[in-house]
């Protein structure tokens, strides 16, 4: 029987202590600025106190309540875009120093739950990216992948194991991954890294403004920081930044299961089908044991419904395994590039500014790899992997084919969204529990109406750089579908790279890319 309702939570939460960082009230100047409280984030701190730098970490949120809490808790040195289309579109020199950096983040994190004697469920298993018998459309993909894992010098086979719970048609099985608990892991490390003097880290502190130079400032709403470098670890860097346009931002929906009969072997389970991939794993802790399992990406803002998101997770669930109880439900997002490698370093236009993005589903791994190099870039060390993702770089071979698709994309939104929304006239037709984009006053405004009936209009126009935002249904939010920011029913930013909230009605609204006549026709 398929669940009615889908509630937003992780299933991280359960039993892991919430941190106490206090927010930033007034001004204070350190070595480096970081601004995210992520495993990117945090890493970057913990690796530049290394280095002697004095840091503040600034969490709009709470610790790991972000990107880090909504993903799966899977490492591997494999990755989402796979590694044989990266050697396709680079070269196999590439495609190996990208193996060998993202192992090598996944042994870095060993290392640290080692080190602070972490109780965050960190396991080695296999990886296995496999087709099954009832589809084997794609089953050259998992042998070229297969082929690349080796040619990587990764000791992978093409044999399932035993009692393997899917019927394979192709397999890679690549042994020595790691999975864990990443809310655990990086409170665990913040609680660790703030016994030291030279390490400040406060929460609910939201950035609202980055200002390069030297000193560069970055303000809060409650304070300002002046350092001498900052290191936007917030997924997405926060205002516009040129490698928005060379980025899909996309979503995937998970959900968190009891079985009524046990649970697989431990693993990281890649099911490839014609036109999905699901990701599936175990977990246990100490509220008993679970089996997650999260979708292929959807474009952000592009899904009618994403409710029926949820539904088809669960379906897919209930066909494979013997399910109890839904427990989990949750969503999570990524930044794909346009040449399959992420964004790590110096951004482009600035000197003191380091972004990391460009994670597609790979955000733990490269998160941490991402901490290495930025921190090794600004304490002046050479690292063997700064060059291969440097966000100056310029590959426009690789890149052209989905630049111009998401750049086409964007464009044909604000086109199709200024001249067709806004036909539904009446804001009294908005049902509970509906979202809609509708006209008052000659307005365009976003109208939610909850539960008990409360009306909530906000302006549709994304302060990103002015497109309209789709509604959410699924997760009850506004969803921009140029570059993936997102908003609460009331306005307030959910995910970046939007700055400010949404205007309410009879405000300035703080657009930071277009004029305020965008949002009125």
């Amino acid at each position: 029987m398929a669940t009615d309702h889908y509630a937003n939570k992780a299933v991280w939460e359960s039993g892991s202590k919430p941190t106490q960082f206090s927010q930033l009230s007034g001004d204070t100047e350190v070595d480096v600025a970081i601004v995210g409280g992520g495993i990117t984030g945090i890493t970057t701190a913990y690796q530049l106190l290394k280095e002697g730098k004095t840091v503040a970490v600034l969490e709009a949120l709470k610790i790991g309540m972000g990107t880090t809490g909504s993903s799966t808790g899977n490492l591997y040195a494999s990755v989402d875009e796979h590694l044989h289309k990266i050697a396709g579109m680079h070269s196999d020199e590439t495609m190996k120093a990208v193996a060998v950096s993202r192992k090598a983040a996944v042994d870095f994190i060993e290392e640290r739950v080692k080190e602070f004697n972490m109780d965050c469920e960190f396991i080695r298993v296999p990886f296995y990216l496999f087709t099954t018998q009832d589809d084997t459309s794609r089953s050259s993909e998992v042998e070229n992948e297969l082929e690349a894992l080796k040619k990587a010098g990764l000791e992978a086979s093409g044999v399932a194991p035993e009692n393997f719970p899917f019927r394979v048609a192709a397999i890679s099985n690549l042994p020595g991954q790691a999975q864990f608990n990443p809310l655990k892991y990086v409170r665990q490390l913040a609680a660790g890294i703030s016994k030291n003097t030279r390490c400040r880290i406060y929460e609910d502190s939201k950035v609202v403004k980055i200002e390069d130079g030297e000193p560069c400032v970055v303000h809060t709403e409650k304070g300002i920081v002046k350092a001498k470098q900052v290191v936007q670890a917030t997924h997405s860097p926060k205002g516009v930044y040129a490698v928005h346009t060379a980025m899909e931002v996309y979503r995937e929906h998970a959900l968190a299961v009891r079985l009524k009969g046990h649970l697989p072997a431990g693993g990281v389970y890649w099911h490839l089908g014609k036109s999905q991939l699901y990701s599936v794993r175990p977990y246990s802790n100490e509220n008993g044991n679970f089996l997650l399992v999260l979708d292929a990406a959807q474009k952000v803002g592009h899904v009618k419904n994403t409710e029926e998101s949820f539904k088809k997770v669960e379906e897919y669930l209930r066909q494979h395994f013997d399910v109890d109880k839904v427990e989990y439900v949750w969503a999570a997002q990524n930044y794909k590039a346009a040449d399959k490698m992420p964004y790590i370093g110096t951004s482009p236009m600035e000197k003191n500014v380091y972004i990391a993005t460009g994670f597609a589903a790979d955000g733990l791994t490269y998160g941490t790899l991402s901490a290495i190099i930025i921190s090794d870039l600004i304490a002046g060390k050479e690292n063997p992997w700064a060059g291969i993702y440097d966000p100056k770089r310029f590959t426009p071979v690789a890149s052209a084919p989905r630049f111009i698709k998401e750049n086409l994309d964007v464009a044909t939104q604000l086109v199709k969204d200024y001249i067709f929304k806004g036909t539904e006239k009446e804001v009294q037709e908005v049902k509970a529990g509906e979202g809609k984009i509708v006209e008052k006053d000659g307005n365009k405004m976003a109208c939610y109406r909850d539960e008990h009936g409360h009306l909530h209009m906000v302006s549709p126009v994304c302060t990103h750089m002015g497109c309209l935002v789709h509604w959410n249904n699924g997760e009850k939010s506004w969803d921009c579908p140029c570059h993936g920011s997102r908003f609460s029913v009331d306005g307030e930013v959910l995910e970046g790279p939007a700055i400010n909230r949404l205007a309410k009605p009879g405000e300035d609204r703080p657009n930071e890319g277009l004029p305020e006549s965008w949002d009125k026709k």
